[in-house]
């Protein structure tokens, strides 16, 4: 898969996982990984991106002793679903047209 295509669609999924509730990184990489291969390397600056981007909030709380950090999303980030979703259609239709008429 396209590099830019994959890491767009990595930030959906990301973004997807903490829709419903705060998480932190390990959760976000069990949560993914029955759909999509992601790594700790792959997800933490994932993560960092859409915190700048505003698509994230993070704050941290104790557990066990440590801190741990949590990302919720923000508004900016529903709306990168929202595209992702409204985008997902036309992406269909190309996919159909390309599919039906390309030979091998």
């Amino acid at each position: 898969m396209d590099s830019q295509r994959k890491k767009g669609i990595l930030d959906v999924c990301v973004l997807t996982a903490v829709c419903r509730n705060p998480s932190y990184g390990y959760l976000i990489i069990k949560e993914l990984s029955p759909h999509v291969e992601i790594s700790e390397s792959t997800l933490y600056p994932i993560l960092k991106r859409l915190e700048r981007s505003g698509c994230l909030e993070t704050y941290q709380e104790e557990h066990a002793g440590r801190k741990r950090n949590y990302y919720r999303i923000t508004a900016a980030g529903r709306e990168k679903i929202q595209e992702f979703l409204d985008e997902w259609d036309e992406m269909r239709r190309v996919y159909q047209f390309v599919s039906t008429r390309f030979q091998r």
